[in-house]
């Protein structure tokens, strides 16, 4: 099923395009990263998504449905956290869930339900420290209390916009911990905007590049693993390795730079290391490296 599609979506402000006709599809149980530089467009889609902003043309279907009066509905099954956790700052943990109850119109207990979604999200101990206000709490704090809070709801579909902002390693590592958990255990589908690649790749199961409003591409984890491209990098003595010689052995998906042979994929160096030996030619240094999702990335939209 999917979760949320789009068709051509556009969104302009005076004569800046934001979106630029995008169509992406998030699955049920997708951990949707989505990537793009300050200003390309990620905040306005989760923005037009969220019905914060209406598109200027195009259209998206939320769990199926497209028509605007049934959109309204059906975002009662998600939940979205834009820019930043929206806490009363002079309230406690349990007071500001308490009171998006209320707003939410919530019919359960609201200590029941208040209790859960702590326990959701690894702040139990607020239960304890009633009188402590959100505004004396860790950055890391903030963000779990304002994912607690789009809990309440019971959502199906949750939007998270630069989740890791501010973060020290250790809140990174508590968040992505809880995001897994509530993927895994509770088969939450997520969109999760972020310029903190290397986090996100250890999240994710699916991605979205975007640049300058346009969707570049979608592409699963591993469709992203197998055209990451891996290298072995041989450091030799000289460049007077002769590359006919390599060819006539039947090796092949290779580059000589220099004094720096790059073997791709993940062939036996067994055969490299004896045309070496045959040329006399000395090996220095030997090392792995592969491309991460940030070097892919700056690949796609032409960066260095």
């Amino acid at each position: 099923m999917d979760i949320l599609k789009t068709n051509a979506l556009s969104k302009t402000y005076r004569k800046t395009k934001a979106l630029d006709g995008i169509n992406l599809t998030i699955h049920q149980g997708d951990i949707y990263g989505f990537i793009g530089k300050n200003g390309a467009g990620k905040t306005t889609l989760i923005r037009v998504i969220a019905g914060i902003a209406e598109p200027t043309s195009g259209s998206f279907s939320l769990f199926g449905e497209s028509e605007p009066a049934s959109i309204i509905k059906t975002r009662r099954q998600m939940a979205a956290v834009v820019e930043s956790p929206a806490l009363h700052l002079n309230l406690s943990a349990y007071d500001n869930l308490k009171l998006q109850c209320i707003l939410l119109g919530v019919q359960e207990n609201h200590d029941g339900v208040i209790r859960e979604v702590l326990k959701q999200v690894d702040l139990e101990k607020l239960l304890i420290e009633r009188k402590k206000k959100a505004k004396n709490f860790s950055l890391g704090m903030r963000q779990r209390l304002g994912i607690a809070m789009a809990l309440i709801s019971k959502p199906k579909f949750l939007i998270l916009d630069e989740p890791n902002n501010g973060l020290d390693p250790e809140g990174i590592r508590d968040l992505r911990q809880l995001l897994l958990k509530l993927n895994q255990e509770q088969g939450l589908t997520m969109l999760i905007s972020s310029h903190m690649l290397t986090e996100l790749s250890k999240l994710a199961t699916r991605y979205g590049f975007i640049d300058r409003g346009k969707l570049l591409r979608e592409i699963t984890v591993d469709q992203l693993k197998k055209e990451s491209r891996q290298a072995t990098i041989l450091q030799l003595g000289s460049n007077k390795l002769r590359i006919d010689n390599l060819t006539a052995a039947g090796l092949k998906d290779f580059e000589l730079l220099g004094t720096q042979l790059r073997i791709y994929g993940s062939q036996s160096l067994q055969p490299y290391l004896n045309e070496l030996v045959k040329q006399q030619v000395e090996l220095l240094n030997m090392q792995k490296e592969s491309d991460d999702l940030e070097a892919f990335f700056m690949k796609m939209i032409g960066g260095k």
